[in-house]
């Protein structure tokens, strides 16, 4: 095992280091993962902003982590080898102790790190991760294309599968991005008549392609229009953290219709309550999942042929990878490869 890896870390807000550091060992319940692939997601902008500049060492981020065990400490489960390929998402491992843990709600246990912000993540090649945490990856899927899956695919499968909508109904995916793009191809495989909304008609072909039934763009339509049209959409996804986008799409929610916030932002949103009240309409959050669900995901995935589409990318340019980013030229996912 090598001794020293490549790490990309936050040495000031805002900006990313290649440096070199001493290989860690695996702590009670830990493993160190070498890292193969490690997707880039729109929350680790938000993390390098806003990285505490007086740790020590700086931290490392990235969340959609993909890579082999190279080394267990004590006490891991005897599930979890050497040489197994395993992957990491946004939430770092459940503690077992909590009251949420012990009702099983794993993901909303909070006492786990948030990896790539409460603890160093995959922007490197190598990393430590709670065995809680891990999540088995399977032979099907390359390191590349399991990485987004961890994230950006299990946030849109599980809002999917709690929305309360059932097949053959319709819904609608506000937002066709690295979030979007998984959820169209989620909902259609799920048999939902699919609604894709932008803005803008360059991104018509690839949401139909992904699974749209009907695109609307709205800078030529008014989607609430559209849709209530099409007799309303039991279900809005909303990847995007604009609230005026999503309080315009708010009129097309059908009777007992849920809007599910995916995308966070810094203001808030407009509902009247009303609204929600005159036909029992809801709004709620949806946060990724545990490691049992990401591997429904990806095993969802595996058969139904969903894949992300991605923009490979090496470790040392996470920088220009994060700054694609930021601008809106990702197109849908970027990885970084070793």
């Amino acid at each position: 095992m090598k001794t020293t890896y490549r790490a990309m870390q936050v040495t000031t807000p805002g900006t990313l280091e290649l440096v070199e550091r001493e290989a860690p060992e695996p702590e009670r319940c830990e493993v160190l993962i070498a890292v193969e692939a490690c997707g880039v997601c729109g929350a680790d902008a938000s993390d390098i902003d806003k990285a505490d500049p007086t740790l020590k060492p700086p931290r490392v981020p990235g969340h959609e982590v993909v890579g082999r065990i190279v080394a267990v400490g004590a006490n891991t489960p005897s599930i979890w080898k050497i040489g197994q390929r395993v992957g990491v998402g946004r939430l770092g491992g459940h503690c077992n102790e909590c009251s949420e843990c012990r009702r099983g709600r794993f993901n909303l246990c909070r006492n786990q790190p948030i990896v790539g912000s409460s603890c160093d993540g995959g922007y490197a090649e190598m990393m430590i991760a709670r065995a809680t945490g891990l999540v088995s990856i399977p032979d099907e899927l390359s390191s590349d294309e399991a990485a987004p899956i961890l994230c950006a695919g299990i946030a849109t499968f599980n809002a999917l599968k709690k929305s309360g909508a059932e097949a053959g109904d319709t819904v609608t995916i506000l937002g066709i991005g690295g979030l979007g793009h998984m959820a169209l191809q989620y909902a259609r495989k799920m048999g939902f008549r699919v609604v894709a909304v932008g803005r803008g008609k360059d991104i018509a072909t690839d949401a139909m392609k992904l699974g749209a039934h009907r695109y609307i763009d709205t800078n030529r339509e008014n989607p609430a229009d559209v849709i209530n049209a099409m007799g309303g959409t039991k279900a809005i996804f909303t990847t995007t953290g604009n609230p005026t986008a999503v309080a315009t799409l708010m009129p097309a929610l059908a009777p007992e219709g849920r809007l599910i916030v995916l995308g966070v932002g810094k203001d808030p949103l407009p509902v009247s309550t009303g609204y929600l009240v005159g036909a029992e309409r809801g709004v709620t959050g949806s946060i990724t999942g545990s490691p049992f669900e990401n591997e429904k995901t990806l095993d969802f995935s595996v058969l139904t042929g969903v894949r992300p589409m991605i923009e490979p990318m090496p470790l040392e340019r996470a920088q220009d990878a994060v700054q694609k980013l930021r601008s809106g030229d990702a197109k849908f996912r970027i990885v970084l490869t070793r």
